[in-house]
């Protein structure tokens, strides 16, 4: 006698909702609970996510898997601790003597080209003026409020001592352990799956992990790249804090057009102010121009592709969205989360259009 299955029953799909929407409250609450001790997790699993390619590379040489995490875990942590043990020390001495003297660079400026901006400013009414300073006045003080959150939950959860060590020693172990037992997590993770959903669940999960290997991975080599690419060729254009503005455009380059907008305008007046007889001001946006064109058109198609259906602006949206909510933590996980949601999103839209809800029919 063939068993057959019937239909789930309305209440039955509502014990599952509500199920579900009780586990990721849980879930959640416990991560807000937790937030100030999980830097060195959240570190670890990114770095096990990007080094996963590397290890089954060694897996289809012949390695054992164990063997090919630790080698994989114990070089890349060498070689960052390598590379931050000679540039943290400049890069931390160029953005004291930055901060010391931007102040200056604003007043000078301010100073050598008054007669310009009272000009530009006599084109405007008074009250158009008025509205503008104020304007500028409010939302400076409220993205300095906003930076002021993000480094004091820094100093709270990044640079206090006892994480720092934590970073140190807990986050190689974490990303050795991911690396080594990843299969197993994933296939315990599957067995757990309900068994109606488990075909839908695991293509959501390919669908999102093809989005996060191709913007997560691929973007993290862009930054890299173009982090070296703008710290030399500044460095060589000799503008005065070069290293610490192009590794920063470089790493910046995950907040879309904020970060290199940004770095820019401040390579332009530190330029403006060093090299007043503008003879070598040409420089810096000929370095900014080759570098925005090999960035666009040779390592983004190539590195991250045309796959990954993120838009800037939600990536915008999430990393304030995840500063203000958990802090450094947030910026941390930010991409990943808005990554998930999105593929959710066009996932729950897709099922929408082929609803009842949408067709009006039963």
């Amino acid at each position: 006698m063939t068993r057959t299955h019937s239909p789930p029953s309305s209440n039955n799909t509502y014990f599952r909702l509500w199920f579900w929407l009780a586990g990721a409250f849980l879930f959640f609450g416990f991560i807000a609970l937790i937030r100030s001790i999980l830097l060195p997790f959240v570190v670890g699993m990114l770095a096990a996510y990007f080094l996963d390619p590397a290890v089954h590379r060694l897996r289809r040489w012949g390695w054992p898997r164990g063997a090919s995490a630790a080698a994989i875990t114990i070089g890349f942590f060498v070689l960052a601790t390598g590379i931050c043990a000679l540039l943290v020390p400049a890069i931390i001495r160029q953005f004291t003597a930055l901060i010391a003297q931007l102040p200056g660079y604003f007043e000078h400026l301010e100073a050598t080209y008054s007669d310009e901006i009272a000009h530009y400013l006599s084109l405007l009414g008074a009250d158009q003026v008025n509205t503008i300073k104020d304007s500028l006045g409010n939302y400076s003080g409220t993205l300095v409020g906003w930076a002021g959150q993000v480094a004091g939950g820094a100093l709270q959860s990044g640079l206090a001592l006892l994480n720092i060590l934590s970073l140190i020693f807990i986050t190689p172990i974490v990303a050795f352990y991911l690396l080594r037992d990843w299969h197993v997590m994933v296939s315990r993770f599957y067995a757990l799956l309900p068994r109606d959903q488990t075909d839908t669940i695991r293509e959501q999960l390919k669908a999102i992990d093809r989005t996060l290997s191709g913007f997560i991975r691929g973007q993290t080599n862009v930054c890299l790249i173009m982090a070296c690419y703008y710290g030399v060729m500044l460095s060589v254009a000799g503008l005065n804090f070069g290293l610490l503005i192009g590794i920063a455009t470089g790493l910046l380059l995950f907040i879309p057009f904020v970060g290199f907008a940004t770095c820019f305008v401040l390579s332009i007046i530190i330029a403006m102010i060093q090299f007043p007889d503008n003879t070598h001001l040409i420089a810096i946006p000929a370095v900014y121009g080759i570098g925005l064109l090999l960035e666009s058109s040779f390592l983004t198609p190539r590195l991250v592709g045309g796959k990954v259906g993120l838009h800037p602006l939600w990536i915008i949206f999430g990393m304030l969205a995840g500063a203000s909510l958990f802090g450094l933590i947030g910026i941390l996980i930010s991409v990943p989360v808005t990554a998930v949601i999105g593929v959710l999103v066009r996932f729950a839209i897709a099922r929408y259009l082929h609803s009842s809800l949408y067709t009006g029919q039963d």
